[in-house]
């Protein structure tokens, strides 16, 4: 008789393959099975909360892609990215519209203007005055809303919803894809969102009107062009037409005056004189109007020259970040290893200098010995370019900041990203590998001097090999995963430390298949949404869920269930608005008590006894297995027959437990003992003991399955073991 302890399990499920390495550390912490269930840092698994129904998706029969936009600590969104439009989705609601004005003829529109006609809501896509409605529909002014659902329209096709990368700064989002010109969705009040195009050109217009008045003098020819900058003296305008005088500034007491109109939003203005030619700096001025007194022109400061190399099909970035203080670009179709760089300061300047300023917009080729097109733009310490076969760090040198002058760009690895948007955790990356569908992560180590990548999915490659992921996101809290979207339909996470040396995986699955993922913050968590397909009446269906908190105090509020819905209201037996179930079985805890499962008929259940507060949702099954038991040592236990007596777990606030050798031989945990009659059995908190049946193998494992809309957390498993000679 042997007795095993099993303390923690933080190595997750791993593979196979991995079995016979009872000398590696992750095998005593290690899963042959984690599914459902979520590796805590701390060691204990348990089973994960199950998903609350939002809405369902605009058009079920297409392809819907879930992204994140933070506002404020308190104000996040879950956007719906759909074929031609965003929909807009926090705090578990949908946003709406209270009821907008009517269109009125003669009116003046914006963009995000809401107006109703003839009984149906309007978003207006272009800045007109209204002529006849149906005209300006036709014209495509207005964008039909359904019903008071809160959306406005985009031009992304199905078939581009997951290679759009995107970038947040305050509260505009920049999306970038190699078919579409750079977009920014702007957030300019609750029920106010506008998509408009990037304009690559100052903010600020050019100074009109330049004249030039000489003072004393004639017989040479003097012209003049001004600049608008901006506060901070950060944006530059394009320089004015030019402005003349005929003058002699080197006669007694002669000077040129400068005169022009203002600039909206200019603080200051900048004077350029032609010399030598071209254009060199002679001062500036915050009124309007300079005074030349044969002011020598500084032609190594000249004024900037407008540039936008995103101008056309084919020239459209794939990628889009922020590093210091500049908005940057990557990997168009025309010019795949190139990047761009505004001009410091600015979201869009993409201005140039002759000669160069440091803090000039930068374009940059990485020269690479194969073909490597910019995916990612990472900005860490140093930013990071991920390629398609290689990884690069981008730097300055001998100086603190890049400028045209001064960028490095040096290759640290040669793997390679897929076109997965990566997640950044404290100063690592995860991201997904171009070829072989593996997770991997990138850091920074000092006794390389620079970035090395690793294979996180090394230990558990049955869960990626032959497989993508298609979707990334990070929760920060309670505890950090890194969740990836497979596409067989799995939801694959990885309780994520690296400090700690911890990288568990565990799988998820549900009645239907996992498609998109984005994770915000609500509250005191970060709330992962989804896009679930699902089968419901025979009918293919496109849901928006979100995981629920697993947080509870009392056990009526626990919730184990998928695509499910809480009933919290006077006590019934019959409850309803469960259309989107229909013709499913569903599990239900109604007062903390699990009740007989039912089918969704009419949109409703009817429960044997009345309720007052029930969580009804589709099963979930949790199962966790340990690996065949081996010791070190001599290498007991290997090649041997083996059988588990005996099995013991501590266990947290759990119950409706079930323990045995495999997954069709199950012994029901009996936990009722002093509960009164009519009340649900009290979550346990303590060491339990379960006779499973027996069960002579090879391997002796044992299986551990929630299948009750209950919680489970196992911190702990001892087994008590025969071993056959």
């Amino acid at each position: 008789m042997t007795r095993t302890l099993q303390r923690a399990f933080a190595g997750g499920e791993v593979t196979p393959e991995f079995w016979g390495r009872i000398d590696d550390a992750k095998y005593q912490t290690g899963l042959a099975t984690c599914r459902n269930f979520i590796c805590k840092p701390q060691g204990p698994v348990e089973n994960r909360a199950g998903t609350q129904f939002v809405r369902e998706v605009k058009d079920s029969s297409k392809a819907t892609r879930i992204i994140s936009f933070t506002y404020s600590t308190s104000q996040t969104m879950a956007i719906e990215l759909g074929v031609g439009y965003f929909r807009f989705h926090t705090q578990g609601a949908t946003l709406l519209i209270a009821a907008p004005a009517d269109w009125v003829t003669v009116t003046a529109y914006s963009i995000g203007d809401l107006r109703k006609h003839s009984g149906i809501n309007y978003y207006c896509t272009t800045a007109h005055t209204s002529g006849t409605f149906a005209t300006d529909l036709a014209a495509g002014k207005w964008h039909a809303l359904a019903g008071d659902i809160y959306e406005i329209p985009n031009p992304y096709a199905e078939a581009d919803l997951f290679d759009i990368h995107y970038v947040q700064s305050a509260d505009v989002l920049t999306l970038v894809h190699p078919g579409y010109a750079p977009r920014e969705l702007r957030r300019q009040g609750s029920t106010n969102w506008t998509l408009t195009q990037v304009s690559f050109t100052s903010a600020l217009s050019a100074p009109t009107g330049v004249a030039a008045t000489p003072t004393g003098g004639t017989g040479t020819t003097y012209k003049y062009v001004v600049t608008a900058v901006g506060d901070l003296g950060a944006d530059e305008s394009a320089p004015s037409a030019y402005g003349s005088c005929n003058g002699n500034l080197f006669a007694t007491g002669a000077y040129n005056t400068v005169t022009w109109s203002a600039a909206s939003g200019a603080v200051r203005y900048y004077v350029y004189k032609f010399s030598g030619g071209g254009y060199g700096y002679i001062g500036q001025t915050d009124a309007l109007t300079f005074t030349d007194d044969n002011i020598a022109a500084d032609t190594s400061r000249m004024p900037p020259v407008a540039t936008n190399p995103f101008n056309a099909s084919g020239d459209y970035p794939a990628a889009a970040s922020y590093f210091e203080q500049r908005r940057c670009f990557a990997g168009t179709s025309n010019k795949p290893q190139n990047i761009w760089m505004t001009k410091s300061g600015t979201e869009s300047n993409l201005n140039y200098s002759l000669p160069t300023r440091d803090d000039d917009a930068i374009q940059f080729r990485v020269a690479a010995r194969e073909a490597n097109t910019i995916r990612h733009i990472v900005p860490l310490v140093d930013m990071l370019l991920l390629t398609s076969s290689a990884e690069w760090r981008v730097t300055s040198v001998n100086s603190d900041a890049i400028t045209p002058s001064t960028i490095s760009v040096k290759p640290q690895s040669y793997n390679g990203a897929n076109n997965v948007q990566p997640v950044i955790i404290s100063n690592n990356i995860i991201y997904c590998a171009a070829r072989g569908g593996h997770v991997r992560e990138m850091a920074y180590a000092y006794q390389a001097n620079g970035y090395v990548t690793g294979d996180l999915s090394l230990r558990a490659p049955h869960l990626f090999d032959g497989y993508s992921v298609v979707d990334m996101a990070y929760v920060k809290a309670p505890y950090p995963i890194v969740w990836a979207v497979s596409d067989s339909g799995k939801l694959l996470g990885i309780t994520y430390i690296p400090e700690q040396q911890i990288g568990a995986w565990h799988c998820h699955d549900t009645d239907g298949s996992f498609e998109s993922c984005a994770v915000v913050a609500e509250g005191q968590e970060d709330v992962l949404y989804l896009v679930v397909k699902r089968t419901i009446d025979g009918n293919e269906k496109r849901y928006v869920e979100f995981l629920h908190s697993r947080s509870f105090e009392d056990q009526a509020d626990a919730y184990f269930v998928d695509c499910g819905l809480t009933y919290d209201g006077a006590a019934a037996t019959t409850i309803g608005g469960l259309d989107h179930l229909e013709g499913k079985t569903v599990s239900i805890l109604g007062d903390g008590a699990v009740m007989p499962q039912a089918v969704v008929t009419g949109g409703e259940i009817t429960v044997s006894e009345e309720v007052s507060k029930a969580h009804i949702g589709l099963p979930i099954t949790a199962d966790i297995k340990t690996l065949p038991l081996a010791f070190e040592a001599e290498a007991a236990g290997q090649g041997r027959p083996k059988n588990v007596d005996r099995v013991w777990l501590r266990v947290y606030r759990s119950s409706g437990i079930f323990v045995g050798p495999d997954m069709d031989n199950l012994t029901e945990v009996k936990q009722r003992t002093f509960e009164a009659y009519g009340s649900p059995p009290a979550l346990k908190t303590d060491e339990i003991g379960i006779d499973v049946k027996p069960s002579w193998g090879a391997n002796g494992q044992v299986v551990v399955r929630q299948q009750d809309p209950l919680p489970l957390t196992v911190a702990s498993m001892s087994l008590e073991t025969s071993i056959g000679g």
